[in-house]
This record gives C-alpha cells, sequence and structure tokens, in this order.
C-alpha cells in the first residue's frame, strides 16, 4: 500500500458515494478532525439501502434485518445520535413460519448464551426429534471447530458434511444463508456463513437479537451521518457524480460530470459500487478484481391491503411454494414497525425475494402475483391474494455474489492518499450493512 502523506487536523479528506460505507467514512474523518466533502451522485443517500418515495409513499429500495452482533454500525449509530432502541424493533432470534407453511415455531428466549439456544431448541415445534439433534450437532462441531475450515466449500457442502435433514434445511439453514448472504446455499461461501454464525449463534444472547428498522433506511443512519459531518465542519453534497481523480503535487483533483468546479484535496475515499470504482481507479490500480465480482439481485414486493389487515407479528418466515415461479422468504407487518405510526402503513406487507434472478425475470407483475398467491396460503387468508395495490422494487445489483475461496478487493497496492470502501472490501463478512460500515471505518482509519 502507498505512504500517505503526513497526517493533519486541517487535512481535507473527500469521500466519493454516500451509501453505508461512504457515511461510515465520512463521520468516522470528521471525528478525527478531517475536513470531509462527501459526494454523492444519487439524490438519496445511503446507497442500496437507501428510502424511495414513491406514490406518495415513503417505502425503503429493500427490507432489512440487522443483527445485534453488528457493533460497528450500532456504535456509528450512537456517535450520530441515533437512539438504536428507539429506531429498531429488537427481538430474540427466530424463525417463525405462519400455520398455514408447514414451517416451524423456534424462538430463543432471553437467557444467557448459549443457553438460549439450547432452550429454543427444547422448545421449537415443527421440528423431529431428529431435526434438533442435527441441529444441536452442527451447533457443537462448528463451536469446537473455532467456525473456522481448513479449505473452503459451498454451504450445501458444508451442510452434508454435518449430515443435517432436509427438514432442517429447507426450514433453517437455507433461509438463513440467502437472508445472510443472498447467494443460494449450492454455490454460497460455507466460511463466510459460519462467520455470520460464529458472531450470532456463537456469540453472547444479544449479539443474536434482529434489530428491524422502525424508520427508513436513509433516516436510520445516512440521514443522520450527514447531518453530523456537516456539524464538524464538512460539506455534503447530493447529485454530483465524480468523472475522474488525478493527482498533482501530492493532492487529488476531483473532475465531475456535471461541469461542477474541480476540487483538490490531501486524501480520498472511494466507496461506489465496484464497477463505479473500477472507472476511477482504472490505470491507477489494478482494478481486475473489481471488475470480476459477480452480482445477486434482492426484490422486495411491497403489497397493500384494507387498513384492518395485520399479521400476527411483525414477520414471519415463509416457505417455498410449489409450482409458484415467485416466491419470498420473509414478509413484514410494516404498519407494526413504522414509528410514526403513519395511516399509509396499516396493512402494507412487504415480501423480501433474495437471490431473485428466476423471479424477475418473470417480470414484475408475476412476481407480485406470485407473492400474493403464496401470502394467501401460507397466511391462510384469501383476501391476501387481491392486494388494493402492489409496487416491486428490485436492485439487480443488490450484493456480490458470496462464493467460496472469492477472492475480494482490498487497499493494499492503492495509490498514496487513496482508500477503498464498501461491502465488497475483503472482510469476514458477506455485503451487509455491518460490511460496509466496517469496511468505511477501517479506509478512514488510514488517514488517521
Amino acid at each position: 500500500m502507498g505512504t500517505f502523506p503526513d497526517k493533519k487536523s486541517s487535512d481535507h479528506i473527500a469521500v466519493i458515494g454516500g451509501g453505508w460505507a461512504g457515511c461510515a467514512a465520512a463521520v468516522t474523518l470528521a471525528q478525527a478532525g478531517k475536513r470531509v466533502s462527501l459526494f454523492e451522485a444519487a439524490r438519496t443517500l445511503g446507497g442500496r439501502a437507501r428510502r424511495v418515495d414513491i406514490d406518495g409513499r415513503t417505502l425503503d429500495n429493500g427490507q432489512h434485518i440487522l443483527l445485534g452482533a453488528y457493533r460497528s454500525t450500532l456504535s456509528l449509530m450512537k456517535t450520530v445520535g441515533i437512539d438504536a432502541g428507539r429506531a429498531m424493533l429488537r427481538l430474540p432470534l427466530q424463525m417463525r413460519y405462519p400455520a398455514g407453511a408447514d414451517g416451524m415455531d423456534f424462538v430463543t428466549p432471553r437467557l444467557p448464551a448459549p443457553w438460549h439456544m439450547l432452550v429454543a431448541l427444547f422448545r421449537a415445534t415443527g421440528l423431529t426429534r431428529e431435526d434438533k439433534l442435527a441441529l444441536a450437532r452442527f451447533s457443537t462441531t462448528a463451536r469446537w471447530m473455532g467456525w473456522q475450515l481448513h479449505d473452503d466449500c459451498s454451504v450445501t457442502e458444508l451442510l452434508e458434511r454435518f449430515d443435517q435433514t432436509d427438514r432442517l434445511n429447507r426450514l433453517m439453514w437455507t433461509p438463513l444463508c440467502i437472508a445472510a448472504l443472498n447467494t443460494p446455499p449450492q454455490r454460497a461461501s460455507a466460511q463466510v456463513f459460519l462467520n455470520v454464525l460464529r458472531d450470532s449463534l456463537g456469540a453472547r444472547r444479544a449479539a443474536s437479537d434482529m434489530l428491524i428498522p422502525r424508520t427508513d433506511l436513509t433516516a436510520l443512519f445516512p440521514q443522520q451521518a450527514a447531518a453530523f459531518v456537516e456539524s464538524h465542519g464538512g460539506s455534503v453534497t447530493c447529485g454530483q457524480a465524480v468523472a475522474s481523480l488525478n493527482a498533482a503535487e501530492g493532492r487529488w483533483n476531483i473532475a465531475f460530470k456535471q461541469g461542477a468546479d474541480p476540487q483538490s484535496c490531501d486524501g480520498v475515499v472511494i466507496a461506489t459500487a465496484p464497477e463505479a470504482a473500477a472507472d476511477l481507479l482504472e490505470g491507477l490500480y489494478d482494478t481486475a478484481t473489481l471488475r470480476a465480482l459477480a452480482y445477486e439481485p434482492i426484490t422486495t414486493c411491497y403489497l397493500q391491503y384494507p387498513a384492518h389487515v395485520r399479521l400476527q407479528q411483525p414477520f414471519f418466515a415463509l416457505t417455498d411454494d410449489a409450482g409458484l415461479a415467485a416466491w419470498g422468504q420473509f414478509v413484514f407487518d410494516r404498519g407494526q414497525l413504522n414509528s410514526t405510526a403513519a395511516p399509509a402503513d396499516a396493512g402494507l406487507l412487504a415480501v423480501v425475494v433474495s437471490a431473485a434472478a428466476d423471479a424477475i425475470a418473470a417480470g414484475h407483475a408475476a412476481m407480485a402475483a406470485g407473492v400474493a398467491v403464496q401470502l394467501a396460503r401460507q397466511l391462510a387468508d384469501p383476501q391476501l391474494q387481491t392486494p388494493l395495490w402492489t409496487k416491486v422494487i428490485s436492485e439487480k445489483r443488490a450484493t456480490f455474489s458470496c462464493t467460496p475461496g472469492l477472492l475480494r478487493p482490498d487497499n493494499s497496492g492503492m495509490p498514496a492518499g487513496l482508500a477503498l470502501a464498501g461491502d465488497y472490501v475483503a472482510g469476514d463478512y458477506p455485503a451487509t450493512l455491518e460490511a460496509a460500515v466496517r469496511s468505511g471505518v477501517a479506509a478512514a482509519a488510514l488517514f488517521a
């Protein structure tokens, strides 16, 4: 890695990209006394986890679940003044299916680890004795192994090695793998999956808690991050795309696509999507790893029903409904989640369809229709088959495809004064909000 210039509290550092990684870098730099200029090409901060305004509604481009193990994310939220207890609904780790889904009911009690998992397993319904023994065997052996593999393999291969039952794979491991890695288990990295399990199932009980946003994703962190940067003498500019970078006399010059005056700064954090980062770094850094990444989509299907429609709990897991071209893995009751109790959210359900390439190919109308049928069947409520309004939001490149042994880009070999941030940067985690925040904090630390 190149040598960074002498560090001064007056250093002017630019951050290109206002997603969660860029916002994390900007907050960390501002906190360290740097003068920060954050540039985001879109009109809304948040990147691939942001607010969208559609048909007079405030929605998200994807429904998210965070974990209590997301220490960096929770720490930065506190730094910028966000009360996580109010901004998110904290639930114990659970995998609960509606009665019509032929699923299971697994909820961890608020007991110290590992007792919370053992008691949950004992109390779980919908699993046979063989299923429970297989789950206990997996957890015990993974702990004994230190959650480490000598050689990475697919999650499917890992589950076969641990003799996991078909039912347990279908109801527990497959949905957890898809939710965490957004990659189907047959081609998902077992080591990265174990890393997530290590920090949640294998850690203290609170680390396994599920945190569901009560506010839109931009307000959850990026909006407050921007206010923090500005309050510390920095600037945040949306709708400003960067065209190129070039070095001159120990500083970096930034040119913009919209014809705005170029800016000069002491250092730059590049926190864009991989392809955009590769374009900016072409000729400055070996971009082959950035350009080699493959991607997985995530789709969220919003369905509006009459205001009286309400799930029995804030969210349910869903099973693969045979015969449907499109099916979701989780359904969320937005009316129960919205902290402002907005009337428009009453009766609004959000269904997440991860690793959704095949479902997207069928078209948005077919996807919404298939999801509505799935909800009507599994929630045993025929009226759910005919929603009043639907909206499908797809992020075609939501995450990188988290495959075994994947080579991810890092900051080694970067030119002096440049740093890379993003959920795709080399690290323990898959493409999650925590991975994005960790990478932003790490990139900022290079300028400390």
